[in-house]
């Protein structure tokens, strides 16, 4: 654990000192937060039109909706499609630190000494995704935070802002949320471990995303119902899917054949 620490402390002081790593990590995910809380604030001062409704009529069987107000229908059903918003936030910051910290430290030349020392490939992974993985499910949570506060504040009803604490979205950030983090940790290194360039790595980690997007063009339209089963079937997926991720990036990551390739 002495030298995962230290991994991670040379991780984040790595990230502390680029500018743009610093942006996404902070800047990203409360522009995400403002998407929903500015469309609850729009929400609670536009009149409701029944139109709207009957477009929202899939969307609105599901049984968490049931016996609101159209106004509060209205608020509840678009801002809890955005909650997808809220699981994409620890994929993109994650993807960002690890995809610049194989590939960023060959071309600073920080790579060599590091691998030279005794540290096993495990904890060295285990120490960089720790670094990558803690950033963007603190900030996930503290964005949810900040989005809960002004919920309370433009929130038309109580029943509105309950949606928003259901145990749906309390299983999405705090299972499904590390969960994908890790995915999207251990996806960023396997990139950077097998690229040359850090904004290659990035743009190729970044596909993890691709299915959120499914996932809310899904909610959106109504085709997909969220739900519990639907955020606990998913966490069970992904759960399978970051264990087969940590053997791969081990098996992929061989120092010798990295240093060659690279210099």
């Amino acid at each position: 654990m002495k030298l995962i620490r230290t991994i991670i402390r040379k991780e984040w002081e790595d990230v502390r000192r680029n500018k743009l790593v610093m942006s996404v990590v902070v800047g990203v995910p409360l522009l995400m937060a403002a998407i929903p809380i500015i469309m609850l604030f729009i929400m609670s001062r536009v009149p409701t039109d029944p139109r709207e409704l009957e477009e929202m009529g899939r969307m609105l069987a599901n049984p968490i909706f049931a016996g609101l107000t159209p106004a509060e229908a209205l608020q509840s059903v678009m801002a809890s499609n955005m909650l997808v918003l809220f699981l994409m936030m620890p994929l993109m910051v994650p993807v960002t630190i690890a995809a610049y910290s194989i590939v960023g430290e060959k071309i600073s030349r920080s790579l060599e000494p590091l691998l030279a020392t005794p540290i096993s490939t495990a904890q060295l992974l285990v120490g960089k995704g720790l670094a990558a993985a803690l950033p963007g499910v603190v900030m996930a949570w503290f964005s949810y935070g900040v989005f809960l506060v002004f919920a309370r504040i433009f929130a038309v009803s109580d029943r509105v802002f309950s949606i928003f604490i259901h145990p749906m979205w309390l299983i999405a950030m705090f299972v499904l949320s590390p969960l994908l983090t890790i995915m999207a940790v251990n996806v960023g290194i396997i990139v950077s471990s097998r690229t040359t360039d850090p904004r290659a790595a990035e743009q190729l980690g970044s596909l993890v995303i691709l299915p959120l997007m499914v996932l809310f063009l899904g909610a959106m339209s109504g085709f997909i119902m969220l739900n519990n089963l639907t955020f606990w079937l998913a966490s069970a997926a992904v759960a399978v899917l970051d264990v087969g991720l940590v053997y791969l990036g081990v098996a992929l990551f061989q120092r010798e054949t990295i240093l060659t390739r690279w210099k």
